[in-house]
């Protein structure tokens, strides 16, 4: 049997620092990304590809934000504007990968969906709101937006002065229709699932679905994605070719093999950058937990080689 592989790309899979994010640019940068799961689909693996949405949310968030103050038209939620962003990406992907599929002479079909993800609408994280979002604000606007929406706005260090919308991050839960994704993943077709962590809904006493506004972390939702598809491996690919213990430090070294609860032990005692590689370590481990064999960490482009990238295994003990 082939093995089932969930692939979650980052955020430099469509847009690059100092680039100014044209279509053309975009494009080129997707059609690079997913020449290297080729070398996938060549080892025999089918595929669940999952992606982030930071960067283009938050233009949508901006356009919306103009179309209402200079056109008066009205403006979307997030829980819409996550899903333009799930439909846009996740087109620009499936074209792509369509190109690419058809540059090697591979016949699969690619399909995109867009998945909703339930949270819990009393998780800890709706009493306080982390997630920066948007567009940098004057605190005489954050001011205003939060009187007039009952939005709440952070600091941020990057600009002195400015402020940025942050709403919840809530844990996922359930993808839904995750029967669905696992169903065609195993007929053979590539499917392109819970982009930007998915959109977050709950159910209420009535079990009809609602809407919050909220973001879902895109690897941790992947990763449950990866459990509930019973996926043997997660990958997880971001600008780093491994994992470092130390990373930027002269302590630095290079961890390359790694299981359940050696990584644990890492994540304790603070090895890993808060932010960025810690949420993707604890990805790979509730992969792991939940029965996943392979958890790794690496470069798009590391894939052609057999001994790329850090590898979480088994070995999880209860």
């Amino acid at each position: 049997m082939k093995k089932l592989a969930v692939v979650a790309l980052g955020g430099n899979a469509l847009l690059r620092d100092n680039e100014e994010g044209t279509i053309e640019q975009q494009e080129q940068n997707a059609t690079d990304t997913l020449e290297n799961l080729v070398h996938l689909i060549n080892g025999g693996y089918e595929l669940v590809i999952t992606h982030g949405n930071g960067p283009q949310v938050g233009n949508i968030l901006m356009r919306n934000d103009a179309g209402e103050q200079l056109y008066n038209i009205a403006p979307m939620p997030l829980d819409i504007c996550v899903a333009d962003s799930q439909g846009g990406i996740g087109y620009m992907l499936e074209r792509m990968m369509r190109n690419v599929l058809n540059k090697h002479g591979i016949q699969k079909n690619v399909i995109t969906m867009v998945t909703l993800v339930e949270v819990d609408q009393n998780d800890q994280a709706f009493a306080n709101p982390s997630k920066r979002i948007g567009k940098l604000y004057t605190k005489e606007e954050a001011d205003h937006l939060a009187k007039e929406k009952q939005w709440i706005f952070k600091s941020t260090s990057k600009a002195e002065g400015k402020y940025r919308r942050v709403v919840p991050s809530p844990v996922p839960l359930d993808i839904i229709n995750k029967e669905t994704i696992e169903l065609l993943v195993k007929n053979g077709n590539i499917v392109i699932a819970a982009g930007g962590g998915g959109i977050p809904v709950y159910y209420d006493e009535e079990k009809n679905v609602r809407t919050l506004d909220a973001v879902i972390d895109k690897d941790m939702a992947s990763s449950l994605l990866a459990a509930n598809i019973k996926a043997d491996e997660l990958y997880i690919l971001t600008d780093v070719s491994f994992i470092y213990k130390d990373f930027g430090k002269p302590t630095q070294e290079k961890l390359e093999f790694l299981d359940y609860n050696d990584t644990l032990k890492y994540l304790e005692l603070g090895t890993f950058a808060e932010g960025t590689m810690e949420p993707k370590i604890k990805a790979c481990l509730n992969f792991i937990k939940n029965g996943g064999q392979k958890s790794v960490i690496t470069e798009a482009k590391k894939l052609e080689d057999k001994s790329f990238g850090s590898k979480i295994t088994m070995n999880y003990e209860d």
